[in-house]
């Protein structure tokens, strides 16, 4: 591996690109030691994005940016690449690491925030909460009926949980909360945590919940598909605050409307901000627009985690939170 870019930081020299506006205080920091590129628009263009970042040295962006190889070389002075998310599969890792480029994400701050989240789909889906208001703001309400709306308890149900992260394990935590049992899906990392484990196959038969919290990576694409929903219980609620390209969309969509599964609460999709049409239709489908870690406590905490990975790579210390 190539050693990483550095470069000293001075208002003349170092000029950083920011793809997002983020909170005040915390561009406040980075305008006093950097000259600041804002986009002022959403989500930069890729070919925006190409042309802005020629001459800069770092990049502060967010998970809806794509920063391939032809970013990079776009501007040969770049050292930093700061993502601010705890996932990066929207940067190429190994072309940036091929440059000597440093990448870092934003772990452990938005745990707590996404985990909290997750309870939130968990029972709203199960109490079949968003079902409830739509019923009542439209007037479809008629009274107190004792078979009206029935959902789910989850008091000694099984918990599913893909992926032993911190945030999965975060979830975990906040189980007993419920009386819920918990199991893992088999994993080195989950062996790591010593937590008890089945082989995914079994966790999807057995669990009445399943809840996924792991990186997007080429072997979870479409990791549960028509054949794995096909196997779960009719009763089972899937819940996900991870990546949307870990769920086959169109399948689960074919899975909810065949009752093969009770339901499922998305908080990301496949091809943001676009959702599969067929899942906007159900019912038994709570979907929320991708805001897991969306306080105001967390997503100040991730821009200035982001900002402080910037500050310390362009002043010639190592990052705080790289990549792995």
């Amino acid at each position: 591996m190539q050693s990483l870019r550095v470069l000293p930081i001075a208002r003349t020299l170092t000029n950083v690109l920011l793809t997002r506006r983020i909170p005040s205080s915390v561009l406040t920091k980075l305008e006093s030691q950097c000259q600041v590129d804002l986009y002022p628009g959403g989500a930069i263009p890729h070919s925006e994005l190409v042309l802005r970042i020629a001459g800069k040295q770092a990049l502060l962006c967010l998970l809806t940016d794509r920063v391939d190889a032809e970013v990079m070389d776009a501007s040969p002075s770049l050292a930093i690449i700061a993502n601010i998310a705890v996932g990066y599969d929207n940067i190429d890792v190994a072309a940036a690491r091929q440059r000597g480029i440093a990448v870092t994400n934003t772990p452990d701050v938005l745990t707590e925030a996404t985990a909290e989240f997750t309870w939130a789909l968990i029972l709203g889906i199960a109490r079949r909460v968003a079902e409830a208001d739509r019923a009542v703001r439209s007037g479809a309400w008629t009274g107190w009926a004792l078979d009206y709306m029935l959902g789910t308890e989850l008091r000694g149900k099984q918990l599913g949980i893909i992926g032993a992260g911190r945030i999965g394990r975060a979830v975990a935590a906040k189980a007993p909360a419920f009386g819920m049992r918990v199991v893992f899906s088999q994993h080195p990392s989950a062996a790591a945590a010593g937590v008890d484990t089945l082989p995914l196959d079994q966790l999807l038969v057995t669990s009445d919940v399943i809840t996924i919290h792991a990186p997007l990576t080429a072997g979870m694409r479409h990791l549960l598909d028509k054949r794995t929903f096909a196997r779960m219980k009719r009763s089972a609620l899937l819940v996900n605050t991870a990546r949307g390209a870990i769920i086959d969309e169109a399948g689960l969509a074919w899975a909810l409307q065949e009752r093969l599964i009770a339901g499922a609460a998305l908080d990301v999709y496949e091809d943001e901000p676009r959702v599969h049409p067929d899942l906007v239709t159900l019912d038994n489908v709570l979907l929320a627009p991708h805001i897991g870690s969306a306080t105001r406590e967390t997503r100040t905490a991730m821009a200035d985690l982001a900002v402080r990975n910037v500050l310390a790579v362009l002043g010639g210390s190592e990052p705080l939170t790289p990549v792995p």
